[in-house]
């Protein structure tokens, strides 16, 4: 697995969509790869990182996932990775998604190995975000920041990587109708970027 991500080209788009010119190989992933018309080439993106947790369980590895805060003005409630803005002071894209994880979940980066970068993944939010694997090295003991993290839980690696887990949703917004991947597990729904960087992952490690 480690080898595989690796290996890994953070940026370029896996499985380019019909309905992309013949360069999609050049779009990046984002909330338009199930919505074309959200794809606006060359606008101005902020720049957020997220750390995807891996962490070995008598099962196997699970992925360590947060609910946001009810206290946040946005996302509020929604399921995601540890992360957030990539600050001035943060010396790379990797170092602001510790941070991050830190801040978060009190994570301690010496208890991670960063073992590859997903594709980068842009939201129609106007975020490009940058995601780095990370293996947890036992012990860790997770604890949430209140003001922005209500709960930290665990979903085994397997429910992502099987093929039957990601569905595809849709809702109407702004007078359009959005589609979307989901994940959903138990009483959580994993949906919007957070479920687009999993299907990354799952592309990634069952070898598409």
């Amino acid at each position: 697995m480690a080898r595989r991500l690796a290996g890994a080209v953070p940026g370029r788009r896996a499985a380019p969509g019909e309905q992309f010119p013949a360069d999609a190989s050049a779009v990046p992933r984002g909330d338009h790869e199930l919505n074309p018309q959200l794809y606006e080439p060359g606008r101005a993106l902020r720049h957020a990182a997220v750390l995807v947790p891996l962490i070995e369980r008598d099962r196997g590895l699970h992925v360590v996932l947060t609910r946001r805060s009810q206290h946040l003005a946005d996302h509020k409630g929604q399921i995601a990775f540890p992360g957030g803005r990539i600050d001035p002071t943060d010396p790379s894209p990797r170092d602001a998604a510790l941070r991050e994880a830190e801040e978060e979940i009190a994570l301690a980066r010496d208890r991670v190995e960063v073992v590859g970068e997903l594709d980068t993944y842009v939201t129609r939010t106007g975020y490009q975000i940058h995601p780095f694997v990370g293996l947890l090295r036992p012990p860790v003991v997770l604890v949430p920041e209140p003001l922005e993290v209500d709960e930290i839980f665990e979903v085994p690696l397997g429910f992502i990587l099987a093929p039957g887990s990601r569905q595809t949703h849709s809702r109407e917004l702004l007078g359009t109708t959005r589609h979307y991947y989901v994940y959903p597990y138990g009483d959580y729904y994993i949906w919007g970027a957070t479920a687009g960087m999993l299907n990354n992952l799952a592309e990634l490690l069952n070898g598409a």
